[in-house]
């Protein structure tokens, strides 16, 4: 075939929607056939006289419907059908409205592209349709028996203990944090924390009237001496630590400081929040810190990180001893019950297998974004983990996070200042920069080589 070359209709839709549907138009109509090559993002883009950007959301947006697909060095091919006598247009078209809603300044997992994998995920809402009516139902604050039994073999499969009598589902890890915190502690105390921590704590402790003190880390993590002054010096309500993949630095605290951090809790007795956001992301991480002090530990399991934000649930272990009708009480006052509709997702993809391989998907998409944004931001000064999906990037001398900000604007990658998550009243100059969410390899890979520039050159002129 000739060239292919894109008709717009005109509507009131999005131009990277429009794309999207002129492929599946010209693929409908016989013009573009099973195979076909389409031509590049960058010459269609010149052609239609709109961004890369765009023209790069209107191609992931055709291969998320499964009518093209494409191969890093190959290029972009109509996908071959699996079934003929399927209608081009069965299935359903999604709503601009909700492919537009993105909030790219949230840490967020690699969204699957792979037509395969979207299309098995998807069939995981064939059982939520069949349990409909009972699921719009109010149900256990702490997730129903079925749901329990589903997430002791997903955490029992990443090397998590269960208890079934420490053990709730909660509306997600913020919720958990929050509802933890109003029973560990009064107005006016002191929560202890890294100096660079979630900004959602910060939310919260804001909300509780709590005072947040920063401990030094290095590359293992909390130092355990600068803990043992903290505590004697503040007397603090808790300790708060995100260990694993930490948000925003990356750092993944070895196994002999956990166990010198937990020396630290059981002699002060003071009690730790573990926030466990990436637990189900990582593949190495060493065993919780809770599993140390469990009369001491509140360990939160996140499910956002590894299967998209909108899930928001969790899995919460409470200390031994702890009363769960005080943790579950305090649940329902603020968010009456975790959503059944996203348990029973949920679920049915942990007992059908999508869960593991949106699991392996996530891992291997992220350690692809890191290996690029290594090899592009070679020179500046990043931390990193193969894993996780942000860098946490030092700005040089001479070069403000403000001044940074200002030369990224209007990029889609995310990037958030270092205010965001500073204990400090003066936040270093460094920013988060999220490698995930939406954004494609190709958008990613320029986002990066403007931000390397940012970084490093001194000959900006606005």
């Amino acid at each position: 075939m000739k060239q292919w070359s894109p008709t717009l209709p005109t509507s009131d839709k999005p131009r990277y929607v429009e794309i999207a549907d002129s492929i599946r138009a010209d693929i409908a109509s016989g013009l573009l056939k099973p195979g076909d090559r389409l031509p590049s993002q960058r010459g269609v883009a010149v052609e239609l006289g709109v961004d890369f950007s765009t023209v790069s959301r209107g191609y992931s947006e055709a291969v998320r419907r499964g009518d093209i697909e494409s191969f890093v060095g190959r290029g972009t091919f109509v996908r071959l059908a699996e079934d003929a006598s399927a209608p081009a247009d069965a299935v359903e078209q999604p709503d601009p409205r909700r492919v537009l809603e993105e909030d790219p300044m949230m840490n967020m997992p690699p969204e699957p592209a792979d037509p395969a994998l979207v299309a098995r995920m998807a069939r995981g809402l064939n059982h939520v349709a069949a349990n409909l009516v009972p699921l719009l139902r109010y149900q256990s604050v702490l997730g129903s028996a079925a749901d329990r039994d589903i997430a002791r073999s997903w955490m029992q499969a990443n090397g998590l203990q269960f208890e079934a009598e420490r053990f709730a589902i909660t509306p997600g890890a913020h919720a958990s944090i929050y509802a933890i915190l109003t029973l560990l502690s009064e107005p006016g105390q002191i929560v202890l924390c890294e100096t660079q921590t979630y900004p959602g704590l910060r939310s919260i402790a804001a909300r509780l009237g709590l005072r947040l003190i920063g401990v030094p880390s290095d590359g293992e993590g909390m130092r355990p001496e600068a803990l043992e002054r903290a505590v004697t010096e503040h007397w603090p309500a808790a300790l708060y630590l995100n260990p694993t993949l930490q948000n925003p630095t990356t750092t993944t605290m070895s196994e002999d400081r956990r166990h010198a951090i937990a020396a630290v809790l059981e002699r002060h007795a003071l009690p730790l929040v573990e926030d466990d956001a990436y637990r189900f992301v990582t593949s190495d991480a060493p065993a919780p810190i809770s599993r140390l002090v469990p009369e001491l530990a509140w360990h939160v399991a996140g499910i956002s990180k590894c299967f998209g934000a909108g899930l928001r649930l969790a899995y919460a272990t409470i200390p031994q001893g702890a009363e769960m009708g005080r943790f579950s009480q305090a649940l329902r006052s603020m968010h009456v019950m975790p959503s059944p509709l996203s348990l029973a997702l949920l679920g049915q993809w942990i007992e059908d297998g999508t869960a593991r391989e949106i699991q392996g998907f996530v891992r291997r998409a992220a350690a692809e974004r890191q290996a690029l944004a290594a090899e592009i931001l070679e020179g500046c000064f990043v931390t990193s983990a193969p894993e996780a999906f942000n860098l946490w990037v030092e700005l040089p001398r001479g070069t403000s996070r403000a001044e940074l900000m200002g030369r990224m604007a209007n990029r889609q990658i995310g990037i958030m200042p270092s205010d965001g998550f500073s204990i400090s009243i003066q936040p270093v100059e460094a920013v988060r920069v999220c490698l995930g969410g939406s954004i494609t390899l190709e958008q990613l890979r320029e986002d990066l080589i403007v931000l390397r520039d940012a970084i490093l050159r001194k000959d900006w002129i606005g």
